[in-house]
């Protein structure tokens, strides 16, 4: 399906639906790479929605490596499930229920993605430290102030280190009877950080 090891793959790639949000190509880019991704690592895509960043996690840490997808939503746990057929990956599970319960069951991490949690992103972050191995990697995308203000303080509450904040505005042409305009999404702040 996807040919390549580089991230990015075209989002009308994934099955969509109106109800369940996308990481957008070039934002999930930025994630990943953010991440430092490599073959054998154990990943949580908490939060995971239509499943993107799934499957391009677990493009990248290969068969020897697993990626698990927890959502409270059953259109999104549907959703990656059909994304992670599409693309034909098995080293997916996917987890149903509320991240703040189920991550508390699930095995450490070697990175943790943190998406759409439904306003409960500190709390998630403060649980995932003790799930995630020394050295180990948090990535958050965040779209509110507030949210970006919370987790930050928690991460330097919880002493991680190496925290980087990088906000992106992405534009994509479109064509009009006219010719190409550019039009803006909305920006994400993409914050990630090291366990000590």
């Amino acid at each position: 399906m996807w040919n390549f090891k580089t991230p990015g793959i075209p989002d009308e790639e994934f099955e969509r639906t109106e109800k369940v949000p996308i990481t957008k190509e070039e934002i999930r880019v930025m994630q990943i790479s953010k991440a430092r991704l490599k073959p054998g690592q154990i990943v949580y895509d908490i939060g995971c929605g239509s499943g993107s960043i799934t499957v391009e996690a677990a493009i990248q840490v290969e068969n020897s490596g697993k990626v698990i997808a927890v959502d409270y939503d059953e259109n999104a746990i549907e959703l990656t499930r059909k994304n992670t057929e599409k693309f034909n990956l098995k080293n997916i599970s996917i987890v149903t229920g509320n991240a703040k319960e189920k991550i508390l069951d699930l095995p450490e991490a070697d990175v943790i993605f943190v998406g759409g949690t439904g306003g409960d992103t500190q709390e998630i972050v403060e649980k995932s430290q003790n799930k995630l191995k020394s050295g180990g990697r948090i990535v958050i995308g965040v779209i509110l102030i507030e949210t970006m203000y919370s987790v930050l303080t928690i991460l330097d509450d919880l002493e991680f280190v190496d925290v980087d904040i990088t906000q992106v505005t992405i534009s994509k042409s479109r064509k009009t009877s006219k010719g190409t305009m550019m039009l803006a999404r909305n920006p994400v702040t993409i914050i990630s950080a090291t366990r000590k």
